[in-house]
């Protein structure tokens, strides 16, 4: 199975999106970071557009309304087969649906909740937009990751809502669960304990995949972003935590091999 097909499946990572409050100057940012050019989308939320690759949809990005004054962060989809079913498994399970179901014209139907921690994330119901339709080269999602302060109850909620299987990995002073669909890994959750951001609390963290984590990282910074992480070496790959413009936290990696 590709890593495409992958994405199709209930419950796994689909897409990520945005909402800022400067639609140009945000476009301008990531176009000039990941080379990603732009096209019109649904307008449903107010004005988005969606950021492509070689011609192939990668990402969303929209604007926040005059006035609208909420948290900027990128926000992970997960695939769903009926929105309306999984907004009642989300309350039925102490999480919280804020947003929807509502359709996004043709492309299809969305929601936006939170889970019991209050970590926020979307679920989206694919019509003639499947989701992110490029994987594998500099500028895409590879990765998405709940920081949140433990993983134990919250893995119940996404378990019992989309259906993971969950593997924790054994270790004393580490608190993290990959999530499994159909024996593949597509999303992990990371407790972190006090190490949790005051003023974030539990998220969702996007993961992109760059050519080069140093390079990228100054890229940020002569951008006008911020490095919040300085480039490392992990597990996953060489790693920076960074943030745009307007405070969008995201994390840039090189994966092994790669």
């Amino acid at each position: 199975m590709t890593e495409a097909a992958t994405r199709r499946i209930p419950g796994a990572p689909c897409w990520v999106s945005l909402i800022v409050h400067g639609l140009t100057a945000t476009q301008d940012f990531y176009s000039r970071l990941f080379g990603w050019e732009f096209r019109p989308g649904p307008e449903q939320l107010g004005p988005y557009v969606r950021a492509l690759l070689d011609g192939k949809e990668v990402a969303g990005i929209g604007q926040l309304p005059p006035g609208r004054h909420l948290p900027i962060a990128w926000t992970t989809y997960l695939a769903t087969e009926d929105a309306d079913v999984t907004a009642e498994a989300i309350r039925s399970c102490g999480g919280t649906v804020a947003v929807g179901p509502l359709d996004a014209g043709q492309a299809g139907r969305l929601l936006l909740a939170s889970d019991p921690s209050g970590a926020v994330f979307g679920a989206w119901q694919a019509a003639e937009h499947l989701g992110t339709a490029l994987a594998g080269t500099p500028g895409t999602p590879v990765w998405n990751e709940l920081v949140t302060r433990e993983t134990v109850s919250v893995a119940k909620f996404y378990q019992a809502v989309f259906g993971f299987e969950a593997e924790p990995v054994v270790s004393a002073d580490f608190d993290y669960q990959t999530l499994h669909l159909q024996g593949r890994p597509v999303a992990a959750l990371h407790g972190v304990g006090h190490g949790l951001p005051r003023d974030r609390g539990p998220h969702w963290m996007t993961y992109f995949q760059v050519a080069d984590t140093d390079e990228a990282a100054a890229r940020v910074v002569e951008l006008g972003g911020h490095v919040l992480q300085p480039p490392r070496e992990a597990s996953s790959g060489r790693l920076a935590t960074v943030a745009d413009p307007e405070g969008a936290v995201f994390t840039i990696v090189r994966p092994p091999g790669s």
